[in-house]
């Protein structure tokens, strides 16, 4: 993972939730690699995301949570801007997506990405030199 790469909310919601194990345990080596490299790259709106899941549907304490967005914030935080938004519109409008996959798709861009891990978004797609790669495929 020498390439700039993006992470998607579903990725740390799985490094805590212990429902399923081999998920887990993909994601939390995705994220030491992530946490351990430099080309690890996620946004503001992933981390607002991974707070709501932990804390509403995995039921973890709002503390320990909050350490972990503040861990996840060593990496690459990006910040959309208005174009930001804009071009996210774009993708929605262009490629029948949910404005909020449109707007993380468009974050991973605007970061120089290459790759987007991600649950959420069809495996092998790509946008624009950013590919998807859903990491639990084929495992």
């Amino acid at each position: 993972m020498t390439a700039p790469f993006f992470v998607d909310t579903n990725i740390l919601v799985y490094a805590d939730d212990r429902h399923d194990s081999r998920k887990q345990e993909v994601s939390q080596e995705l994220l030491h690699s992530a946490l351990t490299g430099r080309n690890a790259h996620l946004s503001t709106q992933v981390l607002s995301e991974f707070f709501q899941v932990a804390v509403k549907k995995l039921g973890l304490p709002a503390a320990s949570v909050r350490r972990r967005v503040e861990i996840y914030s060593a990496l690459n935080v990006f910040q959309p801007t208005v174009d930001d938004l804009l071009a996210a519109i774009d993708l929605f409008r262009l490629h029948s997506l949910s404005f909020w996959d449109a707007l993380i798709i468009r974050a991973a861009q605007a970061s120089g990405c290459r790759i987007l891990y991600s649950e959420d978004l069809q495996h092998g797609r790509r946008y624009d030199g950013l590919e998807i790669v859903n990491p639990f495929e084929g495992r």
